[in-house]
């Protein structure tokens, strides 16, 4: 299985770079040779610029089984939240249970977990449900973004969030699209405010 080969790695090779497996220094995320093209997000609503190692780390969390690398990512995105004020419980974007299954995992709820510790809230990973499975975001032009995650997202779990401030927690922003139909869902569960979040940005 994916995840128990991932969970094994860690244990037995936890100081390896998260974009290319090399020596890191002190359980560092990069290694040396890739630290220098991670760039800090120039807003608060994403940790990392996407791009060089940061854009390679996701990629093998999402596309070769390394659930290993989510919780290390999230907890050096956590970092970047100490500024955003007082939040009530954290959430991730789902994944619709179709791509759930192929994958073996949410990497967006991989990613919240540490951040959810950080902050000492709770994490409410099933408070949302994805009943359309869309096409990848990626794979879209700008314009028809906002067109394909209309509708996507149900909240089913509307007492977790009814009166807080959530924390919306995905893996890449680009448009904002699926962050912000995610949000108005949960605004209209009740949530008082909805605070978006990602891992990564990219213009």
């Amino acid at each position: 299985m994916p995840g128990l080969a991932s969970l094994l790695l860690e244990i037995l090779a936890p100081t390896r770079c998260a974009a290319c497996d090399g020596d890191v220094l002190r359980a560092a995320l990069f290694c040396e040779a890739c630290a220098p093209s991670v760039t800090a997000w120039d807003g608060p609503d994403a940790a990392f610029e996407y791009g060089g190692a940061v854009a390679l780390a996701i990629a093998r969390l999402k596309y070769r089984a390394r659930s290993d690398l989510g919780p290390r990512l999230g907890r050096a995105a956590a970092d970047s939240l100490v500024a955003r004020g007082t939040i009530d419980v954290v959430v991730p974007v789902p994944l619709h249970p179709h791509r759930l299954a192929e994958r073996g995992f949410n990497q967006s709820a991989l990613v919240a977990m540490p951040i959810a510790k950080t902050l000492r809230v709770p994490l409410a990973a099933r408070a949302l449900r994805r009943v359309r499975n869309t096409p990848k975001q990626m794979e879209l032009d700008r314009a028809r973004r906002a067109a394909n995650v209309a509708g996507a997202f149900v909240c089913r779990s509307p007492e977790v969030v009814r009166e807080k401030r959530v924390l919306l927690v995905d893996d890449v922003k680009t448009t904002g699209a699926t962050l912000g139909e995610a949000a108005a869902v949960l605004r209209c569960a009740g949530a008082r405010e909805v605070v978006l979040f990602a891992l990564a940005a990219k213009d």
